[in-house]
């Protein structure tokens, strides 16, 4: 039997006690002159009542707040507990002489001062954050206040694609990437359900992110953090994803485009590693010399295909000859694609090429 059911019968039985002693109650009064007909009726009342009502009460207060607490950074969570408990000591030590005032100034004092000092000491804790868990003895970042500000400081959120991509693990070891990446447990549910897929090729793109997320953690030195946060009224992965940034104030790491623009329509950073590809692809201008070896055969005739150290495409014309040699090339032309950039050159003259092997 769930929560809610339980809560309900409970709220049902209760009220219609409840409904029964009030009809007692009026008839003893001798305000009534049938006793069953309002014990009946009180009872039938409060039991409906209570079956519609007890769970506003009861479990949908406790959801919601369940909800909201598990939205909180753990981070700041425990720096206003630390807080609101400094406060309580504090409100405990003046509650006595202020309950000797005369009344009704010695009980409506100290509750007064308690729930002043218990905002102000959460509210204090979470401005200076930071500083205060150096003084309690916590790691520097515990308070969760360096999200977004400051260099190394910046928190980044990882999504799945990103994680399978595989490039991320590459960019954390060139040094790139300096602040913490915050995984969190629906990511990597969303993992584990991938790697455990039926069709095979989920299946390897699941086990690539886990072995990506290995790599990082022992590699790169950029520390991981997985974080039990979770959205259990959002279904979606990306949507939980994107509350999540928004949420901490933090940027996303995704090659998802729909991912990309959604969390933009937001307001929200995205890094995308592909954009990332694209901007540091070294610069070619036309007229430029170079040596590339010819892999394969172009679609137009004598057209042969090389490609340079980060995958751009090469066509030189007339190169179909010296198919698997390395050739002096000047370009011609770079043309800018929708899937990216294609470069056109011709043999350089007067070169002297031999085929590889001979």
């Amino acid at each position: 039997m769930s929560g809610e059911i339980l809560f309900r019968v409970a709220g049902m039985v209760g009220l219609g006690l409840g409904g029964w002693r009030l009809g007692s109650f009026i008839h003893s009064q001798d305000l009534v002159a049938t006793e069953m007909a309002w014990i009946v009726s009180l009872s039938l009342g409060g039991a409906a009542l209570g079956l519609v009502v007890a769970p506003y009460l009861t479990t949908r207060p406790y959801g919601w707040a369940r909800r909201k607490v598990s939205q909180i950074a753990p981070q700041t969570l425990l720096v206003a507990i630390v807080g609101l408990s400094l406060a309580l000591v504090i409100s405990a030590l003046v509650a006595l002489p202020l309950s000797l005032l005369a009344e009704p100034y010695g009980q409506i004092l100290p509750v007064a001062v308690a729930l002043l000092l218990s905002y102000l000491g959460i509210s204090v804790m979470l401005a200076r954050g930071r500083e205060f868990s150096q003084l309690l003895g916590f790691p520097s970042d515990i308070a969760g206040t360096s999200v977004g500000k400051g260099p190394g400081t910046r928190r980044i959120v990882l999504d799945t694609s990103a994680i399978i991509d595989g490039r991320i693990a590459d960019i954390s070891s060139a040094g790139f990437i300096t602040g913490p990446l915050l995984i969190p447990r629906f990511i990597l549910d969303e993992l584990q359900h991938i790697a455990d897929s039926n069709d095979s090729l989920r299946r390897k793109r699941g086990r690539r992110g886990l072995e990506m997320l290995s790599k990082i953690q022992k590699e790169s030195g950029v520390p991981i953090q997985i974080i039990d946060v979770d959205f259990e009224e959002i279904e979606e992965v990306d949507a939980k994803l994107v509350r999540l940034a928004k949420t901490l104030d933090c940027p996303i790491i995704s090659n998802d485009f729909n991912l990309n623009r959604v969390a933009e329509l937001q307001g929200l950073s995205v890094l995308n590693v592909n954009q990332l590809a694209v901007a540091v692809k070294p610069v070619v201008l036309p007229g430029e010399e170079m040596g590339i070896s010819i892999i394969q055969e172009g679609k137009e005739f004598g057209q042969g295909v090389g490609f340079l150290d980060d995958g751009t495409m090469v066509v030189v014309e007339g190169g179909r000859r010296y198919l698997n040699s390395q050739v002096d090339i000047v370009i011609t032309r770079v043309l800018q694609t929708a899937v990216g950039r294609m470069i056109f050159a011709q043999l350089k003259d007067g070169a002297d090429h031999e085929r590889e092997g001979r």
